[in-house]
């Protein structure tokens, strides 16, 4: 942690303005740009999804109407951000926040030239659309951040939902007794996910403070292993 610490009160323009929880558990994978820059590729996502990337993507993308407007919370590695960005086409706006620069700088290289997408660098619990959006997407964001980060990020992305919108969440969830991956996952958890595990106790909707006012549904994958839940504004 010191030498974090160190890079960022020296300058480093791709640790300033990083929270902690960032620079101290997720360094290796979201915000030192070498290893960013190793690990943004389709296969490392399929392999880190057990297969399962085309699936759960595809969920994603599905839900996405031409024409909307659509914020992703963050950058993904693979080529997510540009099937989503061409699905809303270009009637439509497609906005990726993300908190660290190198994520901010992979995903301005892949939206170069497509003139319905924008990036910004913003914390996805504070940021505010111009426009409300139709459709607000977080894509295995939420269980990365501590569990007072999930309860704010839950909250903004449904209050940024336009009337009749949807709020999609593609995350984990806690596998069925009998999906071995989960003991996998429990170890993987314990070394390097500390945030991960509390969705396998506690449902998305808990987090939110007005869940009333949407309404939630969820399919699970794989054994348990994924979730797909959608919150759609009632009014």
């Amino acid at each position: 942690m010191t030498t974090l610490n160190t890079r960022a009160s020296a300058g480093d323009p791709y640790y300033q303005d990083v929270p902690d929880y960032m620079t101290e558990v997720y360094d290796w994978a979201y915000v030192n740009p070498r290893k960013a820059r190793m690990l943004d590729h389709k296969l490392v996502v399929r392999t880190l999804l057990f297969g399962n990337d085309q699936r759960l993507m595809r969920a994603y993308l599905d839900e996405i109407r031409p024409g909307e407007r659509v914020w992703q919370v963050a950058h993904v590695y693979g080529d997510l951000v540009q099937r989503a960005a061409a699905r809303v086409g270009e009637r439509g706006r497609f906005t990726l926040t993300d908190v660290t620069p190198i994520q901010v700088e992979l995903a301005e290289g892949k939206l170069a030239g497509v003139p319905q997408a924008e990036v910004v660098r913003a914390d996805a619990a504070r940021y505010q659309a111009d426009q409300r959006p139709d459709l607000v997407c977080s894509f295995f964001l939420l269980h990365e951040v501590p569990e007072g980060m999930k309860s704010a990020i839950v909250d903004n992305m449904l209050a940024q939902v336009a009337p009749g919108g949807r709020a999609m969440f593609v995350d984990y969830h806690r596998p069925r007794p009998w999906q071995p991956i989960g003991w996998l996952l429990k170890w993987v958890n314990r070394a390097l996910e500390p945030f991960a595990e509390a969705l396998w106790n506690k449902e998305i909707a808990a987090y939110a403070r007005e869940a009333e006012r949407f309404d939630w549904r969820k399919r699970t994958v794989f054994g348990g292993v994924y979730q797909i839940v959608v919150a759609q504004r009632r009014d």
